[in-house]
């Protein structure tokens, strides 16, 4: 919005006298409430506050198809006919009226908001109207989709370029599509086909009619549109009654039932008529399958690769050969999972049953194997002895076992000889090894003795420590007694 020039447009004060004037319930402008500088980090910023509004109806016109109902058109036009008509009194125009530009209210959405008032222009300023002179240079400003035919010619903007803007977005509300539509890269085009519409009101704007809501209304109000002068003053008052409808309650967004007509259709017909020429497709007899049909129901193997879960286990059991053979009445497709293979319904409920035992026994907890298990394995006897090497083992490996049976044939003869056997070997085995360690190991270590395990070493325990005390301490006391000896010699006299 311009500033200081039209923020006076929106103080609450000057629009509530214009609508008690009028009498008025509501007037579709934002209020202002303020603007000023602020500073922050050495930078000044503008502000403005207004009143919080909500969707654009836009958006709506996207949900519903582009398309609004007649009575929800109407309301608008009469609603921004008094917009207009205080904004122009006020010597300011729009010049950008379009969805995206109307809000809807934040707290009651039926209220509708013209915001965005960037190409506002005075077209009047201190009572003198712009005159009237085309500059090329500055022709097709505004939205190329709705703007009208004087910004086309490069015109100042004025009150009725404002209706004429209107009376397009009405269009297009109510019919759905523009007949420049699919010409806007062109402005020349585009002004070309408006030029045209407007010259062949009525039946140019009768010729959009969508089925159940017509456009009679709409092309009334474009051609009083027509007849205004560059500076004549429209009548308000005869737009709205134009614009009258027999609905009075609110507004309704809601998707139009009937489906658009005129040019939207005409594709639409064309594509049905393209089909209903093709031939028809044959209906599928099941008792004459042809080969070819026989081919395309057959179920092609999925690769292992692309099958999620465990592999099936259900073998396919019968060949080609003797799918053919079976009626085509009888075959029927059936999916598991992501394969799909085929079946008899003859034998359908047997291979359902088998399913289900197949399933039951998927769905029971199997033993694991013990190569998969963690730590050493789980044998009585064997939990102590056993040392885990981080390897997986499945039991225990040959070479235990064999050792195993070896210690116990060798025990059963020993016992049979009547030796004894301890700690996994003969006691004569073990007085062998004493006798080795002594000859191994120096004098001053012989105080340890290492005993042995079938598989495992024990730690050296110490045996003569009471006499190593003993020693050092006569030691100590023969000491001692020489010393005192020593001195009662030499006592001096």
């Amino acid at each position: 919005m311009k500033w200081p020039q039209t923020r006076r447009l929106c103080r609450l004060q000057h629009m509530q006298k214009w609508k008690q004037r009028r009498k008025l319930g509501f007037l579709g402008i934002p209020t202002y409430w303020g603007s000023g500088l602020a500073e922050y980090n050495d930078l000044r910023y503008r502000f403005m506050a207004m009143d919080r509004l909500g969707s654009d109806l836009q958006k709506i016109l996207e949900h519903s198809g582009g398309q609004l109902k007649k009575a929800t058109v109407l309301q608008l036009g009469r609603g921004l006919v008094d917009i207009l008509e205080y904004i122009h009194e006020n010597e300011y125009v729009h010049a950008d009226i379009k969805a995206a530009n109307l809000m809807l209210g934040c707290i009651d959405p039926e209220q509708v908001y013209l915001a965005d008032y960037g190409l506002s222009y005075r077209y009047c300023p201190d009572g003198v109207h712009k005159e009237y002179k085309e500059n090329p240079k500055k022709g097709h400003n505004g939205t190329i989709e709705y703007t009208s035919l004087d910004a086309h010619k490069g015109l100042a903007p004025s009150r009725r370029g404002d209706l004429q803007i209107l009376g397009f977005c009405l269009l297009h509300w109510l019919c759905g599509s523009l007949p420049w539509e699919k010409l806007l890269r062109n402005p020349t085009q585009v002004q070309e086909a408006k030029a045209r519409l407007m010259d062949n009101l009525p039946d140019s704007v009768l010729e959009l009619s969508v089925r159940g809501a017509s456009t009679d209304e709409v092309e009334a109000f474009l051609s009083y549109v027509k007849t205004l002068d560059y500076q004549e003053k429209p009548n308000y008052k005869h737009l709205k009654d134009l614009l009258a409808s027999v609905h009075t309650g609110g507004l309704d967004f809601s998707v139009p039932q009937e489906p658009a007509g005129g040019s939207t259709t005409k594709p639409t017909r064309e594509k049905k008529a393209a089909r209903v020429k093709r031939p028809p497709k044959a209906k599928a007899v099941p008792a004459e399958v042809e080969d070819d049909e026989e081919e395309e129901m057959k179920a092609k193997p999925v690769p292992a690769r692309y099958i999620r879960g465990p592999p099936l286990t259900k073998p396919q059991a019968q060949s080609p050969k003797e799918v053919e053979d079976v009626p085509a009445v009888s075959r029927s497709l059936r999916t598991r999972g992501s394969v799909t293979y085929m079946e008899d319904d003859s034998e359908s409920e047997e291979e359902e049953d088998d399913e289900d035992e197949e399933e039951e026994e998927e769905a029971s907890p199997r033993p694991i194997a013990a190569c998969y298990l963690r730590g050493p394995p789980i044998s009585p006897g064997a939990q102590s002895k056993q040392k885990y090497t981080g390897r997986k083992t499945d039991g225990f490996s040959a070479m235990e076992i064999k050792k195993r049976q070896l210690l116990s044939h060798r025990r059963k003869h020993c016992e049979a000889q009547g030796g004894r056997w301890e700690g996994g070997r003969p006691t004569h085995e073990w007085a062998a090894l004493k006798l080795q360690e002594k000859d191994r190991y120096p004098p001053q270590i012989q105080g340890y003795e290492h005993t042995h395990n079938s598989e495992q070493e024990a730690p050296p325990t110490r045996r003569n420590g009471w006499f190593s005390m003993f020693f050092f301490a006569g030691v100590f006391f023969f000491l001692g007694a020489a010393l005192g000896v020593c001195q009662r010699e030499f006592k001096p006299f």
